[in-house]
C-alpha cells in the first residue's frame, strides 16, 4: 500500500496488521529497525523498509534473529526508537539478547506475529503458543510487559502503547500478534495529530559526573542518556552497580532483580489494560484475547439471543497478567470459560486469579484453524 503521513491522516484506510504496526511504529518516532524475513511478520519488515529510510531512520535486514535483537539493543543504547519483527522460531533465537535487554534496562520494542509450532511447526496459519515463551523465554527472574491485539486498528494503538511503555520503564516490551491480526485487512482510523505522543526517556539535567544510569530507588527508572552525548557508562550483562560496572556482590544482585520487578508491579497502572463486555449482568465470563476474543464476541451476541447471560474479560496486556482485575469481574460469575488458540497456557493464570472460587472451562483449539463462534457457543450451551 502507498505510504501516507499518519500524523496528518485520520482515515479510514485499509490495511492489514502488519501494515498497522510498522505505521504505528514511525508514528512513535522509530529511527532504527533490524529484522530478519520471517513468516508471517515480514510484511511490518518489508513496509519499514520503504518507510523509514524516507524519514531518515536505519534499516537493516540482519543475518540472524540474533543479530537482530543485538542491533536493536544497540541502536537504542545510540539515542533511536528501535524495533525488531519476527515469529516464532525467531522469537526462540531472541530470548538470550532479551534477557541482556531486561537486565541493562535497554528499552526496545519486539514484535512476534505468532504461528504455530514448536520447531517450524504451521508457518502460514494462527496460533497463540507462544504466551508462556514471552513470559519465561529468557532465563533467571526478569520483568516482561506484552500485549495483544484484537483487530488491525488495536495492532496500531498497541504498538504506540509498546514504544511509550518503553520507554518510560526502560524495558523490552512485546506485541504478540497471531497471525490472523497480522494479515487480515481492516478499516484503520488514526489518532488525530497531537492525540498520542510517545515520550522519550533520554535526557537528564545532571552533569556528567553526577549522572548514574541505573538507579534502584525510584518509581521509574533514571533516563538512558545516548552514547555520544559525553556521558560514559558501563553496560553489563552481569549483575551491576548504579555506575553500571559490574558487581558480585550478593546484596546488590538482590536489590537489582527485585528493582527490575518492581519498575513493572509499581507502575500496574501505566502497563494493565483489559476490555470488559456485558459483564455488569453475565453469569458465564468468557476469557479471550488477540483473534479468538473475536470469535468469543461473536458466540456472545448469539448466546444473548438465546437467553444466556454472557460477558467478556479480554486483556490487552497480556504480560503482567491482570489476576486482580480479573478477579473483581469474576464476583458473581457461576463458571469462566477460557478460550485459547494453544493448550492452554493461561487458563492456570485465569485459575490463579479466581483462586478455585469459580470454575474455568478450557476450550482450546490447536492445529492451525481459527477458533469459531459456534464452537465457543456449543461450550456456552453445556454450562
Amino acid at each position: 500500500m502507498a505510504s501516507m503521513d499518519t500524523d496528518a491522516h485520520v482515515g479510514p484506510v485499509l490495511m492489514t496488521g502488519n501494515e498497522a504496526v510498522a505505521h504505528a511504529a514511525m508514528k512513535a518516532g522509530l529511527g532504527f529497525f533490524a529484522g530478519y524475513p520471517i513468516t508471517p511478520s515480514t510484511e511490518i519488515a518489508e513496509t519499514l523498509s520503504a518507510m523509514l529510510p524516507r524519514a531518515g531512520g536505519v534499516f537493516i535486514q540482519m543475518e540472524d534473529e540474533i543479530a537482530a535483537m543485538s542491533a536493536i539493543i544497540g541502536g537504542s543504547l545510540a539515542g533511536a526508537k528501535t524495533l525488531t519483527a519476527t515469529s516464532g522460531p525467531g522469537f526462540s533465537l531472541k530470548q538470550e539478547a532479551i534477557g541482556y535487554a531486561c537486565l541493562t534496562e535497554v528499552p526496545c520494542v519486539i514484535v512476534n506475529v505468532m504461528r504455530g509450532g514448536p520447531s517450524t511447526g504451521l508457518p502460514t496459519l494462527p496460533a497463540q503458543g507462544d504466551v508462556m515463551q514471552a513470559r519465561w523465554g529468557t532465563h533467571g527472574d526478569h520483568p516482561v510487559v506484552a500485549y495483544c491485539p484484537e483487530r488491525v486498528e488495536e495492532a496500531y494503538l498497541l504498538t504506540l502503547k509498546c514504544f511509550e511503555v518503553a520507554e518510560r520503564l526502560r524495558t523490552p516490551v512485546m506485541l504478540l500478534m497471531d497471525e490472523i491480526v497480522g494479515h487480515v485487512t481492516e478499516r484503520v482510523i488514526f489518532p488525530v495529530k497531537g492525540a498520542f505522543e510517545v515520550t522519550s526517556n533520554r535526557e537528564t539535567t545532571l552533569s556528567p559526573e553526577d549522572y548514574r544510569p541505573y538507579g534502584y530507588d525510584q518509581q521509574l527508572p533514571p533516563p538512558l542518556v545516548p552514547f555520544g552525548k559525553g556521558y560514559r557508562y558501563h553496560v553489563s550483562g552481569l549483575m551491576h552497580d548504579e555506575t553500571g560496572f559490574p558487581s558480585s556482590d550478593t546484596a546488590n544482585g538482590d536489590r537489582e532483580l527485585r528493582w527490575l520487578m518492581s519498575k513493572v508491579e509499581n507502575n500496574r497502572e501505566m502497563v494493565i489494560d483489559v476490555e470488559l463486555v456485558n459483564m455488569e449482568d453475565a453469569d458465564i465470563m468468557l476469557f479471550a484475547y488477540g483473534a479468538s476474543a473475536r470469535s468469543a464476541k461473536g458466540a456472545m451476541r448469539l448466546a444473548r439471543e438465546e437467553g444466556l447471560k454472557v460477558g467478556l474479560f479480554r486483556p490487552r496486556s497480556i504480560w503482567p497478567f491482570a489476576y486482580d482485575e480479573l478477579k473483581a469481574a469474576a464476583q458473581g460469575v457461576k463458571a469462566i470459560i477460557s478460550i485459547e488458540m494453544n493448550l492452554g497456557q493461561l487458563t492456570n493464570e485465569v485459575k490463579l486469579a479466581v483462586e478455585g472460587q469459580v470454575p474455568v472451562v478450557p476450550f482450546f483449539k490447536v492445529g492451525g484453524e481459527p477458533v469459531l463462534p459456534a464452537e465457543i457457543l456449543e461450550t456456552i450451551r453445556g454450562v
